[in-house]
């Protein structure tokens, strides 16, 4: 027989911290722009220096 036992209430995932619902929208975003700075510096690269770092540009396409 399983026993379960849940170590949080269950209405805990329910509400939303407005502080941590922002910190999390904020992390969305940054991580979001970290990813476009990174691929518009990488398309400025010659097909040569991105066969360097072990990309290719439909790597960059991707990322």
């Amino acid at each position: 027989m399983a026993v379960f036992e849940p170590s949080r209430a269950l209405s805990e995932g329910v509400r939303a911290n407005p502080s941590t619902l922002f910190s999390r929208v904020l992390g969305i975003v940054m991580d979001w722009n970290d990813r476009r700075v990174t691929r518009n510096a990488l398309h400025t690269l010659s097909e040569r220096e991105l066969s360097d770092i072990g990309l290719s540009r439909s790597d960059v396409e991707n990322m």
